[in-house]
Order: C-alpha cells, then sequence, then structure tokens
C-alpha cells in the first residue's frame, strides 16, 4: 500500500511564501513523476506543476516565474513564493507509479488579508 502525507499549507498574506511537502510510503517502484494539482471552491481540479523520474518539470502559465517544484527521493516540494488570493485552493500531491496513480489527501492553501 502507497501512502501520500502532505504538509505546509496555511493561511498567507498576498505576497508571501509557503512551502507544501509531500512524503510518499509504501510499496514504491518505479516513480515516473510527482505532482501537485489543485482545486478552488467551484472549480475543477487543475495541474499545478509536475517532475519526472529524469528532473523534467512542467507548470501551469498562472505560476511560472512564482511556483518552484523539486524533489528528494520519495518526497515533493513545492515552493510557493509570490502567492496572490486566487492561488486560494486545496493542494493535492499526486504520484505515478508504474501502473498505478496515487493521490493525497489534499492541504488548504488560502491567500487574504
Amino acid at each position: 500500500q502507497v501512502q501520500l502525507v502532505e504538509s505546509g499549507g496555511g493561511l498567507v498574506q498576498p505576497g508571501g511564501s509557503l512551502r507544501l511537502s509531500c512524503a510518499a510510503s509504501g510499496r514504491i517502484n518505479g516513480i515516473k513523476a510527482m505532482g501537485w494539482y489543485r482545486q478552488a471552491p467551484g472549480k475543477q481540479r487543475e495541474l499545478v506543476a509536475t517532475i519526472t523520474s529524469g528532473g523534467s518539470t512542467n507548470y501551469a502559465d498562472s505560476v511560472k516565474g512564482r511556483f518552484t517544484i523539486s524533489r528528494d527521493k520519495n518526497t515533493v516540494y513545492l515552493q510557493m513564493n509570490v502567492l496572490k488570493p486566487e492561488d486560494t485552493a486545496v493542494y493535492y500531491c499526486r504520484l505515478l507509479i508504474l501502473g498505478a496513480d496515487y493521490w493525497g489527501q489534499g492541504t488548504q492553501v488560502t491567500v487574504s488579508s
């Protein structure tokens, strides 16, 4: 069984920063990619950033230049800078391995003054 545990969400003022972490544990073989997605109230879940096993990254246009995804073994991070109110959402971690796809439980990020 694979588990993903996210942390680092919270309330921050516009212009502030947060760092999300997602630690994967269990029987993990052949990581293909890890990533972060978000879902705001009344909206569909959307991609924020992904990182492949080879280190290639991909970002949503709305976060390019502000967010940075990185990975250390089975943990993926999302450094979020210059946060805006429109970044408010539940952020989900995703793990893609050979033959399986896992999601974390989500962590709330609220950007408000």
